[in-house]
């Protein structure tokens, strides 16, 4: 695990909270990974990011096999939903922590996305702390 994301886990209590940016909950520290935001991987060394984009104003913490596939799916199928959870995963790491409100304002994106794409959506990716 990148000293980045044991970083960012720490700083969010990501472990007390047992959930990350997108209110998916986890069992083990190892199953969480950091989720490029603002540059995405494969742009960081063209841009001159240092460690290929690894840097805490760049990411959210996200659990691997459930939030951070899950978004990446929704990036290929509808960006407009895809840019709206990261706008508030974004909004998350600016103010240093992650906020009720902004759990909620992403479990609606994801409601949208499981409504319009649910032949793509897997019955892990439903299960999540916010569900309206």
């Amino acid at each position: 695990m990148r000293d980045v994301t044991k970083l960012m886990i720490n700083k969010y209590k990501i472990l007390d909270l047992g959930f990350d940016f997108m209110g998916y909950s986890f069992k083990k520290e190892n199953e969480l990974s950091f989720h490029h935001l603002i540059i995405p991987k494969r742009l960081c060394k063209v841009k001159n990011i240092n460690d290929d984009g690894y840097v805490e104003w760049n990411g959210a913490i996200l659990r691997q096999s459930t939030s951070h596939n899950y978004l990446h799916l929704i990036e290929r199928y509808d960006r407009d939903i895809f840019l709206k959870i990261t706008g508030e995963m974004i909004d998350e790491n600016l103010r240093g922590n992650i906020d009720i409100d902004n759990l909620k304002n992403i479990d609606d994106a994801l409601c949208n996305f499981e409504k319009e794409y649910s032949n793509l959506v897997k019955d892990e990716y439903t299960k999540r702390l916010i569900r309206r």
